[in-house]
């Protein structure tokens, strides 16, 4: 019995195992297993009614964010163990799959599990043994070994951040000198104030002191001067004539009671009336 031992299995997990044809049906993101480690062919072909042989094949690719935790070898006397799936094939027309013993494997998410599989041989069956790999079983004169452990995952990448002109022009080995950052939205400028809004806000500077947390709200009148329009400015400039004022009447609050005094005679008059019981008729 020999050992085998591989020094560069790779740390990154399996995520996906597959059947294919042949290097043309491969898909892109797969490995495809031409040979064993014992330096035979890996291709399926010892079985009776099978037209072309096919090979395994499994990928590394992370970006769906699922991780294979998990492969079996099962018969089909055997029933599939829960959370588990038979793997893909991608084969020629009218190939086919040996339906005898069936591969099978479970597929989890990356952050729900801390190891899985990491790497995927094949041997001839002989007595050839791999060193810290798994026995899965054998098929068609091939025995499947895997290797599991702990596994890492894709580097999170950093999202780009937008830096101004400013801060790009920074230099961080002092070659250049550093240049004074500029505001890029500066304080709105102050709006300009009539002569009357100002001498309020002097008059009332409690009502009108910002502490920096409160918003001066700005009407559409700020700024307006306050002056009269010119055709009321001549009239005021005139002196009404003393016989327009003689004809004012000063009424007194005795003249005023007098002139809107109302006895509401005609209303007790009618009140009493519709309080006269009605004789009844006999």
């Amino acid at each position: 019995m020999s050992l085998y031992e591989n020094s560069a299995a790779p740390s990154r997990p399996v995520t996906a195992i597959a059947w294919t044809s042949s290097s043309s049906t491969c898909p892109g993101q797969f490995t495809l297993i031409t040979q064993t480690e014992d330096g035979a062919a890996a291709s399926f072909t010892r079985a009776f009614g099978l037209k072309s042989g096919y090979y395994l094949c499994y990928s590394l690719d992370l970006s769906g964010g699922m991780v294979v935790s998990d492969v079996r070898v099962i018969s089909d006397k055997e029933t599939i163990p829960h959370g588990y799936c038979y793997i893909p094939e991608f084969l020629e027309n009218r190939a086919s799959v040996w339906k005898k013993k069936r591969v099978c494997v479970r597929i989890v998410p990356s952050d729900s599990v801390n190891t899985a599989v990491l790497d995927i041989r094949l041997t001839t069956k002989s007595k050839m043994m791999l060193q810290q790999y798994t026995c899965l079983g054998d098929m068609l004169g091939y025995v499947i070994w895997c290797r599991k452990g702990p596994f890492s995952g894709p580097v999170p990448k950093a999202k780009p951040r937008s830096l101004s002109l400013e801060l790009r022009q920074l230099s961080l080995d002092g070659a250049t000198p550093l240049l004074p950052l500029r505001q890029s939205n500066p304080p709105p400028a102050p709006p300009k104030m009539s002569r009357r809004r100002n001498n309020l806000e002097t008059k009332e500077p409690a009502e009108t002191a910002c502490d920096g947390s409160t918003v001066i709200s700005i009407s559409a009148m700020d700024g307006v001067p306050f002056a009269l329009h010119p055709k009321f400015e001549a009239q005021s400039n005139k002196q009404a004539p003393l016989t327009s004022l003689s004809d004012i009447r000063i009424k007194s609050v005795q003249d005023i009671e007098n002139e809107y005094n109302y006895t509401f005679a005609v209303e007790e008059l009618a009140a009493r009336r519709t309080q006269i019981p009605t004789p009844v008729s006999s």
